[in-house]
């Protein structure tokens, strides 16, 4: 699987961690940045991440910021992303399985680096969820986004 990751300065310490772990796994990285603790604005490496996945440059994507929350609402404004602030395994699990999530985020002011491995490696590692119910789900989700194009929708 290729996987983009990205952080902006408060994410930054964590990102190189990641990037390894997800080589480990035995994964394509692509690494679109912050080079360092640099302060930088996080919409412009969330939304390079989801343009990544949304164009198939990568199969799923790993954004991480202070909060997670930034990244995630920047991401989220690209057609095509299912981008999920994650906390736990958990939430992890259900972004992908019922979710579809594509785009993993992380808070590094919230979360240990040993928290954001085992999110990480739960939300790379679980598959989506082939059961009717979460398909029409999904496909619900993807429908407010096309009709998101206007205010008539």
């Amino acid at each position: 699987m290729k996987i983009v990751i990205g952080s902006d300065h408060a994410g930054f310490n964590y990102k190189s961690r990641l990037i390894e772990l997800a080589k480990s796994m035995g994964h394509t990285v692509m690494d679109i940045g912050t080079d360092s603790c640099r302060s930088v604005d996080y919409p412009d490496f969330g939304e390079k991440g989801a343009r990544a996945v949304a164009c198939g440059e990568a199969d799923i994507g790993i954004l991480i910021c202070g909060s997670g929350i930034g990244m995630d609402m920047v991401a989220n404004k690209i057609n095509g992303i299912r981008s999920a602030v994650c906390w736990n395994e958990e939430t992890a699990r259900f972004a992908r399985d019922h979710n579809y999530a594509n785009i993993l985020c992380l808070g590094a002011r919230f979360l240990s680096l040993e928290k954001c491995i085992e999110i990480t490696k739960i939300f790379i590692n679980t598959p989506v969820s082939d059961e009717e119910r979460h398909i029409r789900r999904v496909n619900k989700i993807m429908k407010v986004e096309e009709r998101n194009q206007t205010c008539n929708g």
